[in-house]
């Protein structure tokens, strides 16, 4: 039978407790509260092996067929400066000095591209190790998330205000998972803002175009155009900046995040809420057909934000399809006045 006396209840400030991984610490005379951190569950810590890439041929056969390429454009332009050397000596530098031109030229969109792909690789990083930190709730991990979070937008001038904020309540903060929805209250909610009006914007254009569009195959492009700049645009509003190559991986990996996530037209629950909302019963065929393109141009949008947030959505909401739904409807509503269809 234990003689432990309860303890009795006492108040104390926060930044008076001495927090320590020690469990002796409690039974030792102290001058300040104790605070033993609970043991982390190594359930949660146990992450199930990446499974392997599979061996490709077609991978081998286009960087084979890219090095044969790139050997022909050079022999071609070998030939051509020494044909205009022997033509004249001026037309031979000439072209020498051009073909330099472009060798540079080739080298700085490489370093370019090459730069944005360590961009996205570096959110995408950050976002593994968020996911990991919240998981577990490890204050340590949590902070090098955090401070990696900061390293990103440093030098942004929009964020420095929330940087300061965050770097002035960090230590104040014990719960590895409320110091990441810190980080994410302080330096990512106005960007989630800006998101939100980005993908609101491109919605309502493509509802209105596609609504008064006379061709289908204008309406595809349409919204294919505007899609891909959404993607491009919140890669750069999150701190991507992807190049070309950078933006069609950027473009794949939202579309497989589609996919995982019920694709782009979500089956049974888009038409629960499209008819939840009444657009069959108060638009017109071709309205009703806009407000579709600018749900699936928003679903777009969402998903692109998921894949581009350097942390996930830990503490503040996520954008919601019923959102964008509500303000497609009243935009098009809006055009169902009298004499407004022939």
């Amino acid at each position: 039978m234990s003689n432990d006396q309860p303890r009795r209840p006492a108040a104390f400030r926060l930044d008076h407790v001495k927090v320590v991984d020690d469990p002796e610490a409690a039974l030792r005379p102290s001058d300040r509260p104790v605070v033993i951190p609970e043991p982390e569950d190594l359930s949660a810590a146990i992450v199930a092996p990446k499974p392997k890439r599979p061996f490709r041929w077609a991978n081998i056969l286009a960087g084979a067929l890219g090095i044969l390429v790139s050997l022909a454009i050079g022999l071609a332009v070998d030939g051509l400066v020494r044909d205009l050397f022997q033509r004249a000596d001026w037309l031979g530098w000439f072209a020498l000095g051009v073909a330099g031109i472009a060798a540079v030229a080739v080298v700085a969109i490489a370093i370019r591209e090459i730069a944005g792909l360590l961009r996205l690789r570096r959110i995408n990083r950050i976002r593994d190790a968020a996911e990991d930190a919240a998981r577990r709730d490890d204050r340590t991990a949590a902070r090098a998330v955090v401070r990696d979070l900061s390293a990103l937008y440093g030098e942004r001038a929009d964020t420095a205000h929330g940087r300061a904020a965050l770097e002035r309540h960090a230590a104040e903060i014990i719960d590895g998972r409320d110091l990441m929805a810190l980080g994410e209250h302080e330096i990512l909610r106005a960007l989630d803002v800006t998101a939100r009006t980005m993908v609101l914007a491109a919605a309502k254009r493509v509802t209105v175009v596609t609504a008064i569009s006379p061709r289908a195959l204008v309406d595809l492009l349409f919204v294919l155009v505007t899609a891909l700049r959404l993607i491009r645009q919140l890669g750069q509003l999150y701190g991507g900046r992807p190049g070309t190559l950078g933006f069609l991986r950027l473009a794949r990996t939202v579309i497989a995040h589609l996919a995982v996530t019920g694709g782009m037209a979500a089956g049974d629950s888009l038409v629960q809420q499209i008819l939840g909302h009444g657009i069959a019963a108060r638009l017109s065929a071709r309205l009703g057909e806009g407000v579709i393109n600018g749900i699936l141009t928003a679903r777009v949008g969402i998903a692109a934000i998921d894949v581009c947030r350097p942390l996930p959505f830990l503490a503040e909401p996520p954008p919601a399809m019923g959102d964008f739904i509500a303000e497609l409807t009243k935009l098009n509503a809006g055009k169902m006045k009298p004499g407004a269809e022939s």
